[in-house]
């Protein structure tokens, strides 16, 4: 039978395992409304935006939904199945998760077992049989290793978080990608168009001058405006399958310019809702992840500041030994023990001091970076409210520019025609009809670039969500 350990023994054990078991209390990390006063000082988010004409109600997801286009949904979705820089963030979420599954088997009783035989020696005499199991539990009383498993359960959060800012940011990338090669498109359509009204100027002007009443200074005029027109259809050509090969790379596909532009930009819908600003620190992926990082760095300073403390280790023990080669006398067999083991930490040169301070360093960067990035989304939804409400208030001039050069255009086509007028002006007047159309088109594109800068600055969220 077993030796059984005698009270005096197992009284003092028992007492640490319940004062364990009670537990030291984990301090909390700041509050939101904390941090944020550490992290912004005196400066405090308004009730409303800066900018004047946000619309108003809260913010929703499902933001792709507006554009109403299913090629783009397919794009959004390929790109997030396919795109590196995307599973490079999964993977460290997987990471994280690791880790956090590390720290937190340091919380649990560690488990071994060690066994061990020997073959005879050819005199008849038997093996030699052993086997130790042996456990260890470090008694948590100041919350050491609570506090590391916290700070890595927080870092698995940031890492979510930055995943799904990751996902957002991909999505507006995708967006902005079929807007801009989309663009491209229509921009050399109407070089293109240019190009032929440039090419029946030339041909007037070559009638002209073959009835007499033309120059051939005129036919060279119009000869270079149409090649001035060919020159910008090849560039764009050339813009269009760079702004499609950019896109197939964020996509995951090979850079071969395979992909079809839109044959028209998405068209706008009602302004977005954008919410109240003290809400975007709440539901802004990246905001978040910043505050998950406070909250790891507040837990590793006190993890740091508990290993100054005494470390307890309970440790328990059972063996076995079958041998007829050594003599066992007065030895139970199996043999178990229980023991407690002490670590007071007394000297180590200031580096677990340093470590503190390091650790209080860190967190004070933390919450440094926790500001800067709670500012910068600040600044990116204001900014993209005032370049919405600029560029719709430019769209309205440049229209009403175009309007007044294409009938200026006509009038001058009319006074060449009759002879009261040089070629040269109509030439000019072409090229200017077609820098203002140009801008025009370059500006509505802009505008839906800026409407997606404002879904992603205000942090709602691309898909629907389920449920």
């Amino acid at each position: 039978m077993a030796r059984v350990a005698t009270s005096r023994r197992v009284l003092p054990v028992a007492a640490v395992v319940a004062a364990t078991l009670a537990g030291c209390a984990l301090q909390d990390p700041p509050s939101r409304d904390e941090l944020n006063r550490d992290a912004f000082v005196e400066m405090v988010p308004p009730g409303q935006w800066a900018e004047p004409g946000a619309a108003a109600g809260p913010v929703e997801a499902g933001w792709l939904a507006a554009f109403a286009d299913e090629r783009l949904d397919a794009l959004v979705a390929e790109a997030l199945a396919r795109n590196p820089d995307l599973r490079v963030a999964g993977a460290q979420v997987e990471q994280a998760a690791a880790y956090v599954r590390i720290a937190g088997g340091s919380i649990y009783p560690a488990v071994n077992l060690l066994g061990k035989t020997s073959g005879g020696d050819g005199s008849g005499a038997e093996p030699l049989n052993a086997g130790i199991v042996s456990a260890s539990w470090e008694l948590d009383v100041w919350g050491r290793v609570r506090y590391g498993a916290r700070a890595a359960e927080d870092q698995f959060a940031a890492a979510e978080a930055d995943y799904a800012y990751a996902r957002q940011s991909l999505a507006a990338l995708v967006v902005r990608g079929w807007v801009l090669a989309t663009e491209a498109e229509l921009q050399r359509q109407l070089a293109a168009e240019s190009l032929a009204a440039a090419e029946k100027l030339l041909s007037l002007a070559r009638d002209r001058q073959r009835v007499g009443i033309g120059s051939e200074l005129e036919v060279r005029v119009a000869a270079g405006n149409a090649e001035t027109f060919r020159d910008i259809v090849r560039q764009l050509e050339f813009g269009t399958q760079q702004a499609l090969r950019g896109l197939e790379l964020v996509v995951g596909r090979y850079p071969s310019a395979d992909l079809e532009a839109a044959t028209a930009l998405p068209q706008l819908t009602a302004d977005a809702p954008a919410g109240v600003p003290s809400e975007l620190l709440e539901r802004r992926p990246d905001v978040i992840a910043a505050e998950r990082r406070v909250a790891a760095a507040f837990s590793r300073t006190r993890q740091a500041e508990a290993a100054r403390l005494p470390q307890f280790t309970l440790s328990a023990t059972g063996s076995y030994l079958d041998s007829d080669v050594l003599v066992l006398q007065d030895i139970d067999n199996p043999i178990f023990g229980l023991g407690l083991g002490l670590v007071m930490p007394l000297y180590a040169g200031g580096a677990l001091k340093a470590q503190v301070e390091l650790r209080t360093a860190e967190q004070k960067e933390a919450v440094a970076r926790y500001a800067s990035v709670g500012l910068k989304a600040f600044g990116e939804v204001e900014g993209a409210l005032s370049a919405e409400r600029t560029a719709r208030e430019r769209q309205a001039i440049l229209a009403a520019q175009l309007g007044e050069g294409e009938r200026a255009l006509e009038l001058e086509n009319v006074r060449y025609r009759v002879g009261s007028t040089d070629l040269r002006n109509v030439a000019q007047q072409q090229l200017a009809v077609y820098g203002a159309r140009s801008s025009l088109l370059r500006l509505q594109a802009e505008r839906v670039a800026q409407r997606v800068a404002l879904y992603l600055a205000l942090g709602g969220g691309f898909e629907k969500s389920q449920g």
